[in-house]
């Protein structure tokens, strides 16, 4: 039943997966009187088939900032999960008009001018090289984490799909600065020995303007603890600043 309380959560996605990876919580958002939209960008997911090497972080925000023109989206509880943390930042900088606030979830946080890369720069050779004994601009998953269940772990491996190089290595162009609307940074404790997310539970904790949480999940609750996530969820949604 959606009453006049309901938000729309429009997420985001991380990177090899797409809408999919987010089945476990719609149920849980229609139970509660919300509307969750998840859509798959350009290449993967359902739309693996549009893959192609030109594909790049642009291509991303701009299949998002599409559902928000044509599904006429306004008050939108933006989610932005891992890389869609980079996506978001694009797509409410664009759209700020149209975004209520603005949640990451173990998710990247850019600043003007800055790639993924830029902010994961570890993993840049190892990624390029598994790019390069593949098919030369995709690159293959990461592991799961070590807590998903057996059965998940078959779930998610049927349907992730090598992601585009370019997506890691454009940077992001804001043409507003910073962004300006409520934001929240939700931090996954159950790392990995990389913390690859820990540089933002930090910088969130420390800086003006950001909301901070912590959830006991490994890096994608939407799949291992979605009652959790939900829970916070509507603890952030319902007080956004």
């Amino acid at each position: 039943m959606i009453t006049s309380s309901s938000k729309t959560f429009l997420v985001c996605h991380g990177a090899w997966s797409a809408g999919w990876a987010w089945k476990k919580m719609h149920p849980l958002m229609q139970a509660a009187g919300h509307r969750l939209v998840t859509p798959s960008y350009t290449g993967l997911g359902e739309r693996a088939h549009l893959a192609n090497p030109s594909i790049d972080l642009e291509a991303h925000i701009q299949d998002v900032l599409a559902v928000i023109k044509y599904e006429d989206l306004s008050d939108i509880v933006l989610l932005g999960h891992s890389y869609g943390g980079m996506v978001a930042t694009g797509v409410a900088d664009r759209a700020r008009e149209r975004v209520a606030q603005l949640i990451y979830l173990d998710a990247f946080v850019p600043r003007d001018g800055q790639s993924l890369f830029d902010l994961n720069e570890v993993a840049i050779e190892k990624m390029r090289e598994a790019a390069r004994n593949g098919d030369g601009w995709r690159i293959p998953p990461m592991p799961t984490p070590p807590d998903t269940s057996p059965a998940d772990v078959e779930w998610l491996t049927a349907r992730r799909i090598d992601m585009p190089l370019k997506c890691f290595e454009q940077r992001l162009k804001l043409q507003h600065g910073e962004p300006a609307l409520p934001r929240s940074y939700i931090y996954a404790t159950r790392i990995t020995p990389a913390d690859t997310f820990g540089q933002f539970a930090k910088r969130t904790k420390n800086e003006a303007g950001w909301r901070y949480f912590e959830i006991d999940a490994s890096h994608s609750p939407n799949v291992t603890a979605p009652e959790a996530l939900m829970a916070l969820l509507m603890e952030i949604a319902a007080r956004p600043a």
